[in-house]
């Protein structure tokens, strides 16, 4: 349901093995994995529609992908009824749909948001950096390098809007063949940002034929 009719399900990277592993030496004592059929049998018609956090950034480039996210993720609230679930602050966008739907629908679930993982370089990991060619590799820190950009001029009073120009063509000069965009927006409603209160500089943008978004704050 989140995948759009451009992006193969298939060949989104899995690594259960691996996952299961972590897990194991963590610990754990129990994996649900669930398949697409359990998630989502022959019969099934519901959806949730949000609003809020939900609207502009992604979902201008994937209109569906937050109605699927919230659907699925309400679902898998439902069967294991978890105290805690924890989310990636790298998909910031995710992270604040899950709590604004966990909040509105009285889930009672504490969604907490864990700070970005980053490779030496900066990089923020992720699984679709698997489909990264090496010299694409090298050049996809531009992206973290282009909202850091974006946070000094914030920081410093600059002019955002050249901030935001700047960076943007500083991807395209780093070899990214489409920038989707770099936006600054109020760190909790992911709406227009207010002086004095916490700000998001999120970004999307494509690196051969893998798109990659990131995240800062500020």
């Amino acid at each position: 349901m989140q995948f759009a009719p451009t992006e193969d399900l298939e060949r989104y990277p899995r690594r259960e093995a691996e996952d299961i592993e972590k897990l194991t030496e963590a610990g754990c004592d129990l994996v649900y994995l669930p398949t697409a059929e359990i998630m989502y049998p022959a019969d099934f018609v519901t959806r949730i529609n949000l609003e809020g956090p939900a609207q502009g950034l992604e979902t201008d480039f994937r209109p569906q992908f937050f109605d699927g996210v919230a659907t699925v993720v309400c679902k898998l609230f439902n069967q294991v009824m978890p105290d805690v679930a924890v989310f990636g602050e790298k998909d910031y966008q995710q992270l604040k749909v899950v709590q604004a739907f966990v909040r509105d629908l009285d889930l009672p679930v504490e969604v907490v948001g864990l700070p970005t993982v980053r490779e030496m370089d900066g990089l923020a990991l992720s699984s679709r950096n698997a489909y990264l060619e090496p010299d694409d590799r090298a050049q996809a820190i531009s992206l973290y390098n282009a909202l850091r950009h974006v946070r000094a001029a914030i920081i410093d009073g600059g002019d955002v809007t050249t901030a935001v120009t700047e960076a943007t063509d500083s991807l395209t000069n780093a070899g990214f063949n489409k920038v989707d965009y770099i936006a600054v927006r109020h760190a909790e409603t992911l709406g227009d940002p207010v002086d004095g209160e916490p700000q998001r500089i999120l970004g999307a943008a494509w690196l051969g034929t893998t798109r990659l978004i990131d995240n800062i704050g500020v």
